[in-house]
């Protein structure tokens, strides 16, 4: 089969190197053409490292990048299997681009997009065969991120899900699917890493570096949430909280923080601008954080307890399977274990008792409990038994 790619960023790349790796002829095409001499230079230096660093023989490497080829005109495209396309999260863009490409490529073909908190169904609508329309959501980077999420709209025909999801496997990712919700699966959960960790922040109980260090030396999570804002852009991070929060009906879960609003208008976006929550200037005093277990405690266990009432919510709600859920958190983000799992070890009654601590301090709905969590507390259950 071969693979058209529209969008030639850093994510339409990595896609278009995950699937040649995969044995696939793929076809890249970008309506800016500067864009696509960016990709081409960054594809030969990717390849060029990785057999520097004894990842891939010079000769696999070669028959690899062999493999990618970019048009210079959207035609280009016509006769690809799979079309994913990786542009700008902009509904209207995209609809257009859809409606556009289902002209060029053949009846067959599986038409998928590569967005990360967008619905599906609204993209598929501007399809005259919105059935073969789908979503296939890679992390970012596609090479190395394993998980990738597959999103049936409710114009997704069967055959489309379930061949989605063997190609994915034949490639090698880990793959989930999710019901067509804001965030999915990773965008939705994910949010209270940073929602709570900015509310902590902003009402005073910690700062920065001690929320991250207790979130890393006792959460045992990768990075803290305020290193990890800070690398992936406070400008994009805050973008998909603020779109969660949208399509949520403006739902008090998901309210976007005043205090990472601020820093985006300043253009202290993180590590690429050289200042985010943190400065990274070559001669900034490195950020001391508070090492008091107690108070470390305090903090993992109340955005771990956030986490795991949106995880508890998302299987409530259908969006994914409990095993769906705790593998996306895993190989999507690398959480240090499942939200469900780490539920039960907590124990699901801490849990609630937990949320409502919070609720009745605040008396916000952003600390309701999830009806499964205080249903399964109340029977003393488990998530796995």
């Amino acid at each position: 089969m071969k693979i058209g790619v529209l969008g030639s960023g850093s994510m339409g790349s990595g896609i278009a190197q995950v699937a040649a790796a995969a044995g696939h002829e793929v076809v890249i095409f970008d309506n800016h053409a500067s864009a696509m001499d960016r990709a081409r230079q960054k594809l030969q230096e990717v390849f060029d490292l990785l057999v520097e660093k004894g990842k891939l023989g010079r000769e696999e490497a070669t028959a690899i990048h062999g493999r990618i080829h970019f048009a210079d005109r959207m035609h280009g495209l016509r006769g690809v299997g799979l079309l994913i396309e990786a542009i700008i999260e902009d509904l209207t863009v995209k609809k257009a681009e859809f409606e556009q490409l289902e002209d060029v490529v053949g009846p067959d073909c599986i038409m998928a997009t590569n967005t990360s908190s967008l619905s599906i169904a609204a993209i598929a609508s501007a399809c005259k065969r919105p059935e073969r329309a789908i979503g296939i959501h890679f992390f970012n980077p596609a090479p190395l991120m394993k998980l990738v999420e597959v999103i049936p709209a409710v114009q997704t025909h069967p055959d489309i899900v379930a061949q989605s999801v063997e190609l994915m496997k034949s490639w090698g990712k880990e793959t989930v699917v999710a019901k067509d919700t804001p965030g999915f699966i990773v965008n939705r959960i994910a949010r209270p890493y940073y929602g709570e960790a900015l509310r902590i922040l902003e009402e005073g109980f910690a700062d920065a570096a001690t929320i991250d260090w207790a979130m890393k030396e006792l959460g045992k999570f990768r990075m803290g949430p305020f290193e990890l804002m800070d690398y992936i852009g406070n400008d994009i991070n805050y973008t998909v909280t603020e779109t969660v929060f949208q399509a949520f009906y403006f739902d008090p879960r998901y309210k976007p923080s005043f205090t990472q609003k601020r820093l985006v208008e300043a253009g202290y976006l993180g590590r690429k601008t050289g200042r985010g929550f943190y400065s990274y200037a070559p001669d900034a005093p490195v950020a001391e954080p508070l090492k008091n277990a107690e108070l470390g405690r305090d903090i993992v266990h109340r955005i771990v307890s956030m986490l795991v009432n949106e995880a508890a919510d998302a299987l409530y709600w259908g969006v994914a399977t409990r095993d769906d859920i705790d593998r996306a958190m895993t190989t999507g983000v690398n959480y240090p274990k499942g939200l469900l799992l780490w539920a039960d070890e907590l124990g699901v009654s801490h849990c609630v008792e937990t949320l409502d601590r919070l609720y009745e301090e605040y008396h916000e709905d952003r600390y309701r409990c999830s009806p499964l969590l205080r249903k399964m507390a109340r029977e003393v259950a488990k998530f796995y038994e």
